[in-house]
């Protein structure tokens, strides 16, 4: 329904968690490929495109032995770079060199695995991560969920948009009986943008309160293709940060993964991931309940039909680099919004 977003082959996409790779190959899927992802020899992962090059059967069905990949349908093994080195049967010195699965740029990071779909000659670049993922002054956590059935771009625009936040989380992030005066400013660039909001007071739902405190101000920057930061600040600075990314495997479900991320000293690191995954977890569940709902609708009527009202000011800027087309650099606002 929706095509992939432009640049999603030539980008770093987390694919999976450290801690959900184990004893066991893992199937997973970007853009529509098939990945496979093991750890070989010295624990180092791998990724692979999940087709035995012999016959095409999924190598994710396959068993690991001694560093290595064994295709379950004939029993041919792969090394992490994709080596076919065993093929029963026929002798040892057969010539293995051409019968090669082909391999997948791969870098694992404080607790994710990110692949490269694409790369051109020579080596792949280096993985550069959002401003504040992985950084030693500050406490992390990763958590994602099964994949979610929609598009990733209504996803996008989902975590962007805080006008659904008095509806779909009404008591826990905003209250809708008492929705309050806030300054939106969107600050463009080529190739992203960013929404700050500044508030005089801070919000009343219990999320709001209880994990942010007394907050002035909120950012959420949009970073093609896939990726969205939030960034929640109080009198003192930086409160709590949440950088999303949203993996499409098909056209129609996608997988999200979150780092959330907090100064530390302020409590320390299993109480805040605890405090905060018990509103992340019935926010993301209402969340993924709405944009169910709104796919099945989309699906029903042959595609969005959708109308943008006054308060739509991120889903021009977001379509239009979701499909790799750039922004004029620019600040809209700030306007008056009632949240």
């Amino acid at each position: 329904m929706t095509p992939f977003p432009a640049g999603l082959s030539s980008a770093w996409a987390p694919i999976a968690l450290s801690r959900q790779l184990r004893a066991k190959p893992l199937a997973r899927q970007i853009g529509g490929v098939p990945i496979v992802l093991f750890r070989g020899v010295g624990g180092a992962v791998a990724a692979l495109e999940d087709r035995c090059p012999h016959r095409n059967y999924p190598l994710s069905d396959g068993k690991l032995r001694d560093g290595t990949l064994m295709c379950s349908y004939h029993g041919w093994r792969f090394d992490g770079a994709g080596a076919c080195v065993e093929a029963p049967g026929a002798g040892e010195a057969a010539a293995l060199g051409r019968l090669g699965a082909r391999t997948l740029a791969v870098a694992e990071r404080h607790g994710a695995i990110f692949v490269k779909l694409e790369v051109g000659d020579g080596p792949p670049p280096q993985l550069e991560l959002p401003p504040l993922v992985g950084d030693p002054d500050h406490d992390h956590f990763w958590w994602t969920r099964d994949p979610w059935r929609g598009r990733a771009l209504d996803a996008l625009e989902n975590i962007l948009d805080p006008f659904h936040t008095n509806f779909i989380h009404d008591g826990l992030i905003r209250v809708s009986r008492a929705r309050q005066p806030v300054r939106q400013t969107l600050t463009f660039r080529e190739d992203g943008f960013e929404v700050a909001y500044d508030q005089d007071d801070p919000d009343r739902g219990w999320m709001s309160r209880l994990l942010e405190g007394e907050r002035q101000r909120s950012v959420g920057r949009y970073i093609p293709p896939i990726t969205f930061q939030g960034r929640w600040e109080g009198p003192k600075g930086l409160t709590l940060c949440a950088t999303a990314f949203f993996v499409p495997e098909t056209q129609e479900r996608y997988r999200a993964f979150g780092c959330w991320t907090t100064p530390k000293g302020r409590a320390p690191a299993w109480l805040k991931r605890q405090a905060i995954l018990a509103f992340v977890r019935p926010v993301s569940e209402q969340d993924r309940v709405a944009l169910d709902k709104q796919h099945a609708t989309i699906t029903a009527f042959g595609g969005p039909r959708f109308k943008s009202g006054p308060t739509d000011r991120v889903t021009v800027p977001l379509t239009r680099l979701y499909q790799g087309e750039r922004l004029e650099p620019g600040v809209d606002g700030p306007h008056t919004i009632w949240l």
